[in-house]
């Protein structure tokens, strides 16, 4: 692994994939943990502020440009802002099932698919994790 290419993208794009990479290991820990324990809360605290990092610095990330400087990345970045609000509130009200559904999509969709998308050839994480 070659992290150069990440240091060489500034500030704000490392702090995004670092604390996205942060995200992607604790959500699996949450996925794979007992449920409910007071641990689960304190990471799952922990996993909805990493995740709330990683989709307010992508705001500060233009690289593809759809309407203006934003891009469909941005909409997304809203919708699991909204998610993690609507998430949260779920498990205050006692509604256990809206709340694990909510949070594994967001895990699968807005970091392990969206996760994939930046090993494309020419990408950033690709020159990381494959050279090039």
């Amino acid at each position: 692994m070659n992290w150069q290419p990440l240091w060489n993208d500034g500030f704000v794009i490392s702090a995004h994939a670092l604390v996205a990479l942060v995200a992607m290991g604790a959500g699996a820990v949450q996925i794979a943990a007992p449920k409910g324990t007071t641990s689960h809360r304190a990471l799952g605290y922990f996993w909805v502020a990493a995740m709330s990092l990683v989709a307010v610095s992508s705001f500060w990330i233009h690289e593809f440009r759809w309407v203006g400087p934003f891009s469909i990345i941005h909409v997304l970045s809203i919708l699991v802002l909204a998610t993690l609000v609507y998430s949260v509130r779920a498990i205050r009200q006692g509604r256990t099932i809206a709340h694990r559904n909510a949070m594994i999509q967001l895990y699968a969709l807005a970091l392990l698919l969206t996760g994939a998308f930046t090993l494309i050839p020419g990408r950033t994480m690709h020159a990381v994790l494959f050279g090039g």
